[in-house]
């Protein structure tokens, strides 16, 4: 359950942030923006910021969806697990690849690339930070400095989404709900233990 009321003051920013993300989430207002609301300086830098984010395009989609996955499930974020899976299947990365990221050490689904970026991404979001200088080189040498720059702030950017959603006890608001999986036809099952 929310530690803060999710239902904030119905300021003007607010509104118009409702009214897009109705508009641009299956009619879903995303419980972090709820939360955010409370404060309207905050509310309006996150979205300032993920429009920038937005706008990144040096690492590859797939790659940077894996890493955001695989820090939320580190930091055992549920909301953003359930939000990342029906954002990234929409933005067409496969959502075999996207269940898998909790067992990727043992999934035949992905590459050494593929396992390469999600052990950075849970060496990153580790407290303290597992990070070693070989990843970094390695990394660099298959993505290249501007996309190993992308993958950190990703991974940071998701560290801090998935530490605000867990400190006020924001949990899966069932956008996995509205994801039909291509194979079978069938919502996929992305609740994270919360405990």
């Amino acid at each position: 359950m929310a530690r803060i009321s999710l239902d904030p003051p119905r300021t003007l920013p607010y509104r118009v942030a409702e009214r897009h993300a109705r508009r641009r989430y299956a009619g879903i207002v995303p419980d972090p923006g709820k939360a955010m609301a409370h404060n309207w300086r905050v509310l309006l830098t996150h979205l300032l910021q993920e429009a920038g984010v937005a706008r990144w395009n040096r690492l590859d989609p797939t790659l940077k969806a894996l890493a955001i996955t695989a820090s939320a499930v580190r930091i055992n974020c549920s909301w953003c697990v359930d939000f990342g899976y029906w954002e990234h299947t929409h933005a067409g990365i496969d959502p075999a690849k996207l269940r898998a990221v909790p067992t990727w050490r043992t999934s035949d689904l992905f590459g050494p690339l593929e396992r390469s970026v999600m052990e950075f991404s849970e060496a990153a979001t580790a407290d303290p930070v597992e990070v070693t200088d070989e990843m970094v080189h390695e990394l660099c040498a298959e993505l290249g400095e501007p996309a190993m720059v992308e993958l950190a702030a990703v991974v940071a950017l998701e560290n801090q989404r998935s530490r605000f959603n867990r400190a006020l006890g924001l949990t899966s608001q069932g956008f996995g709900d509205h994801c039909a999986v291509p194979e079978t036809g069938t919502a996929v099952d992305t609740e994270v233990d919360t405990e």
